[in-house]
């Protein structure tokens, strides 16, 4: 399990970060979200596409570049990725979801879904929203709606008891529509950032 012949001319093996079944069991009669037309993670509405767990080897299938996009990533080598994607998949919690253009072997839309392990709630799960983007060249295919949509209900599916997220003023909306609410009187992020010593 966790492995699948990835179609790439060397034929090698690639790792999933998380079993990729998972996504076929995913119910989007569940979210609120609309799709006109109708798609979903077994189905995102072209044959070229495919929803599906990272990949080790998507390193070279522009992963990196994908995140880029959003925020700054850095110098990463392939050790590097390796490595934390080892401890990722060790670790558990980590869920990164892509959606790949098979027609150039690229990702084109990403999100991550973490899960923390808590004592409140009965020991429940919380899931967080993270890293959402998707290629600029993409737009107007719902891939944005697709991939968070995707991930929430696979958060619901793992027995999360709530998924937050946190998001930029324009997004608000966005975001709604696909049944995030903000809660009053809980409705701030704030965050406390520290600066790295370069080495």
């Amino acid at each position: 399990m966790g492995m699948e012949k990835n179609g790439n001319a060397e034929g090698k093996l690639s790792e999933y970060l998380y079993p990729p079944e998972i996504l076929k069991r995913l119910d989007f009669s569940k979210s609120p979200a609309k799709f006109h037309p109708k798609i979903s993670a077994v189905d995102p509405g072209e044959d070229w596409m495919i929803v599906r767990p990272l990949q080790r080897s998507d390193y070279d299938k522009g992963f990196l570049q994908l995140l880029s996009q959003l925020t700054s990533v850095g110098n990463i080598t392939r050790k590097q990725y390796d490595d934390r994607f080892t401890k990722m998949k060790h670790s558990g919690g980590y869920y990164v979801t892509v959606i790949e253009d098979t027609r150039i072997n690229k990702l084109i839309g990403a999100a991550t879904l973490t899960i923390e392990q808590k004592f409140i709630h009965n020991c429940s799960l919380r899931g967080r929203l993270e890293d959402v983007v998707v290629n600029d060249t993409y737009r107007g295919k719902q891939l944005g709606k697709l991939i968070v949509v995707t991930v929430s209900l696979l958060a619901q599916e793992l027995g999360c008891y709530k998924m937050s997220l946190d998001c930029k003023d324009k997004l608000i909306k966005f975001y709604e529509t696909l049944g995030y609410k903000m809660e009053p009187g809980n409705s701030n992020a704030m965050n406390m950032r520290y600066v790295k010593p370069l080495y």
